[in-house]
């Protein structure tokens, strides 16, 4: 058994969503980073925006723990990975403390991964509309499950002196120690939309201001050195640190996943769409692209009007086209450039926005044309965790692979009546029966959002596509 050295750690959670989790998770990243201390930021689940946020407040790449997507057994070497070199670490749970995956129990929890990383808790309620009856949730929530240790928690939205006078009157026969006082505060709010906050690199000025706001009011109203006392006091991992290059060698691949065997050869350049209107990705990701021998560029769809020289193969993730759909339609030359690409036979694969992009038109404005489809915006939330097979083989998977993914989206496409030789991507098995994304030549498109540390040679498989295509 590997035993890793000890990363002082809590984890931010909440009765529910809206009490403050990011606000006080930021800040507190933030205020500790103030204070000159390395600081790795962590999230619950596969939320990307608040990463985003996470990293401006650290200085370092914010990162996901979804024990869904990846599976409980790598949380802790995911974080270990993310947590190198750091002097403290600071993980932002979802939704509610004890909510997972719907139907799964505690999976994909904010307890679970507590449990899993042997951290302390700290819990943010929302105290604006109650003052004794935040010793009973607080109670409650401290003795629903012995294993998850609350060690502490955080008053947001105190109206008053009074009002605190009273939470901590109530709080004291709970035995769960106030560690925090926040007054209502309207200068650390960050701005949302129809998915969530608004992204960083979408409001870069404002988004620092926000996240300095948040460092000052955890500063000025929450105790720090027993939060750092309490992180200490995390316990030991018996894992080791995730490492691309070590999950990408032959013999853990074999126990891993099927993927096909390396081939030698100049490194391909793999292009990854980025900016404003693409900002949802895994640092995992492009780590694995690099660990299989790609060379992996960054481009900006908005701004440049060609794909950087010697593209191999393009990767479109997650964001929100249909926010700039007017100003992604308008840089045709890009646009021309990713068809001709695809019709070369170069891999490309998409998620969500991506796969907007590649379609032929997005609320009624010309995209690339790569595929026969329409996609539009709609009021209907999808959203939900995905039990996915591959229909078809493609350059992400073979036909039959399973796959773990995540929907969040309130548009729809829909294919023309000229689809040609487009097959489904997947074929959902959970939470209900239904085949959706495209597979077209070396095209894979889909809404699915999934984590490739899960499945490693997912990144081995795109990298000799694109060297041999």
């Amino acid at each position: 058994m590997v035993t890793s050295p000890s990363v002082p750690r809590l984890v931010v959670a909440a009765p529910s969503s809206g009490s403050g989790k990011t606000t006080v998770a930021t800040g507190l990243m933030a205020a500790l980073a103030r204070r000159g201390l390395s600081v790795s930021p962590h999230k619950v689940g596969p939320d990307y925006i608040d990463p985003g946020y996470h990293a401006l407040a650290t200085g370092r790449v914010g990162r996901n723990l979804d024990a869904y997507l990846c599976g409980p057994e790598l949380v802790g070497p995911l974080f270990l990975h993310g947590a190198r070199g750091c002097d403290i670490a600071v993980v932002e749970g979802v939704m509610g403390l004890y909510d997972g995956a719907a139907g799964e129990g505690e999976l994909a929890s904010t307890a679970q991964v507590a449990k899993l990383l042997r951290a302390p808790v700290v819990l943010v309620v929302d105290a604006s509309s109650q003052s004794r009856s935040v010793a009973a949730l607080v109670h409650g929530f401290a003795s629903w499950d012995p294993e998850v240790r609350i060690g502490g928690v955080i008053l947001n939205k105190v109206a008053s002196e009074r009002h605190e006078v009273l939470l901590r009157e109530a709080l004291d026969s709970t035995g769960v120690p106030v560690l925090g006082v926040l007054r209502r505060a309207p200068q650390v709010d960050t701005p949302s939309r129809h998915l969530g906050l608004v992204p960083v690199a979408e409001r870069r000025t404002e988004a620092v201001e926000a996240v300095a706001a948040m460092a000052s009011q955890v500063e000025a109203g929450c105790d720090l050195p027993a939060l750092v006392a309490l992180a200490r006091g995390a316990g030991a991992l018996s894992c080791a640190a995730w490492d691309a290059g070590a999950v990408l060698a032959p013999a853990a691949e074999a126990l891993m996943n099927a993927a096909p065997p390396p081939i030698a050869g100049p490194a391909p350049k793999i292009a990854v769409a980025g900016g404003p209107a693409f900002t949802f990705s895994y640092a995992e990701h492009t780590e694995l692209l690099t660990a299989a021998g790609a060379d992996v560029v960054r481009f900006d769809p908005l701004r440049d009007e060609q794909l950087p020289e010697g593209t191999r193969g393009l990767i479109v993730g997650g964001g929100f086209p249909e926010v700039y759909a007017a100003e992604l339609s308008a840089n045709e030359p890009l646009r021309e450039a990713v068809a001709e690409l695809a019709l070369s036979g170069a891999p490309v694969a998409a998620e969500c926005a991506g796969l907007l992009y590649l379609c032929r038109e997005l609320d009624g404005r010309p995209m690339c044309g790569v595929l026969d489809a329409a996609a539009r915006m709609t009021g209907r939330l999808t959203l939900g965790y995905r039990d996915a097979v591959a229909v078809s083989d493609s350059v992400l998977a073979g036909a039959g692979e399973r796959m773990r993914g995540h929907e969040f989206h309130r548009t729809v496409v829909e294919p023309g009546s000229g689809t040609g030789p487009a097959a489904p991507a997947w074929g959902m098995r959970a939470p209900e029966r239904r085949v959706e994304g495209f597979v077209q030549n070396n095209v894979h498109a889909s809404y699915l959002h999934t984590h490739w540390a899960a499945v490693p040679g997912v990144a081995r498989r795109f990298v000799e596509r694109c060297r041999t295509s």
